[in-house]
């Protein structure tokens, strides 16, 4: 194992020449580096947090916080933050109690004590105004985030900790190891798509069934460019392909561990360098049906009436929005609809009058948080419906709640009727 080289700054840092902040946070990425095997640490462009959710931090989490802020501890680049429990101007308005929304709300002050922007979103690849280029080194923790700047972007991260990642903020650096190199970016697995993947719903499907079965491996897709329409040149839009593949990647990570995959043909790696990108001896997988991921992720098909369709996981983008809005126009809902997304898209979508079509249905567009870290038992929601790969993955164990799982326009008629009618494919 190659020994760990600092830099003179570096060093200092390790040592305590910029305080006591500082040097808790390089003590954690060189004891990283040091056990990954890193042979030193590469600077970072930009840095999102994940674990930001009280549901999550619990009160520990909240003190380790604010006691390293009061260490003096500043972002030395830019930082974003994942979604927070709550939207943080309307929690009372959404039914959160105090004894969440407190200890939330000093959570994210310490947070922005210490140089972080409170964007409370997992989707940053969407803010129009910071999106990662080919080949930045990024040090990010949200797991749908890191897999889409990894696939879609050619961006270099690898799937940090919360307070790896906040750590990496403070020094601008994280160790150079896994997806921050070139020979670790090969794939170990071929996967040959033989059946049809349309919409949203089954991109997510597809994530199950292959995600279950390759773990933490890179991928190299055959054949899914057939299923997918050209990439934009603005991907914060989203768009039919952006807001597939975000949810195909999100749940990749979530029912598997993959960071990274590749499309022939199609994503920026895959077009350059070819089948160069596969490894000699990969495996091979083959897809010949989504029915096996239906039939888990649909979960409780006996269940009709649904108390909540959320949509927006990962985080809803503009073109997301714009779809419900035109969807629901004129039309009354007889459920609870949330479409979560970034407040920085929100407020796009806004001056489009999209949020206000769907508030004028009586759906709410929710910034800062999602139905995955919000206390939604508390809230009176035991029932759901999404069609959302990774929250199908999530919500039934760490919300507690009842799933239905299908296309978005199987969703947005339940919101409607509050019925789920849909069959499965």
């Amino acid at each position: 194992m190659a020994e760990l080289r600092l830099t003179a700054e570096e060093q200092a840092m390790l040592e305590g020449a910029e305080g006591p902040g500082v040097q808790r946070a390089m003590e954690i990425v060189a004891t990283l580096a040091r056990i990954y095997g890193a042979a030193d640490l590469v600077p970072v462009s930009h840095v999102q947090i994940s674990g930001v959710s009280y549901k999550n931090l619990g009160d520990a989490g909240v003190q380790f916080l604010r006691e390293w802020a009061a260490q003096g501890a500043v972002v030395r680049v830019p930082t974003t933050l994942n979604p927070a429990g709550m939207e943080m101007d309307r929690w009372q308005e959404m039914g959160i109690s105090p004894a969440f929304a407190e200890p939330q709300i000093k959570a994210v002050e310490a947070f922005v004590q210490m140089g972080v922007t409170p964007t409370m979103s997992c989707t940053p690849y969407l803010f129009p105004d910071y999106v990662p280029r080919r080949g930045d080194h990024l040090a990010w923790a949200e797991s749908s985030a890191v897999i889409f700047a990894n696939s879609i972007l050619a961006a270099r991260t690898n799937r940090e900790g919360g307070p790896s990642a906040l750590a990496a903020a403070i020094v601008g650096r994280t160790p150079r190891f896994g997806y921050h190199l070139d020979e670790e970016r090969r794939a170990d697995v071929v996967v040959e798509v033989r059946c049809p993947v349309r919409d949203v719903a089954d991109f997510g499907a597809l994530s199950y069934v292959v995600g279950k079965q390759v773990g933490t491996s890179c991928l190299w897709f055959a054949d899914l460019a057939d299923w997918l329409p050209p990439l934009p040149e603005d991907l914060t839009v989203g768009g039919p392909a952006g807001d597939r593949l975000k949810t195909l990647g999100a749940g990749l990570a979530a029912y598997g561990a993959v960071a990274l995959f590749h499309v022939a043909g199609y994503t920026p790696e895959a077009r350059d360098l070819g089948e160069a990108l596969i490894k000699p001896h990969a495996r091979r997988l083959v897809i010949e049906s989504l029915d096996p991921a239906y039939k888990i992720m649909d979960a409780d098909r006996d269940l009709r009436q649904v108390d909540l369709v959320t949509i927006g996981c990962p985080h809803a983008s503009l073109s997301e929005i714009q779809q419900i809005a035109e969807m629901v126009q004129g039309r009354r809902l007889a459920t609870r609809l949330w479409v979560t997304t970034a407040r920085i898209t929100r407020e796009r979508a806004r001056e489009a009058g999209w949020v206000q079509a769907i508030e004028a249905a009586g759906g709410e567009v929710v910034a800062d948080t999602c139905a995955v870290v919000a206390p939604v038992r508390a809230i009176g929601i035991a029932s759901m419906a999404t069609n959302a790969g990774k929250m199908a993955c999530y919500a039934p164990a760490h919300s507690k709640v009842k799933m239905r799982y299908g296309s978005l326009e199987q969703c947005i008629e339940a919101a409607l009727t509050g019925l789920w009618n849909g069959e499965a494919p």
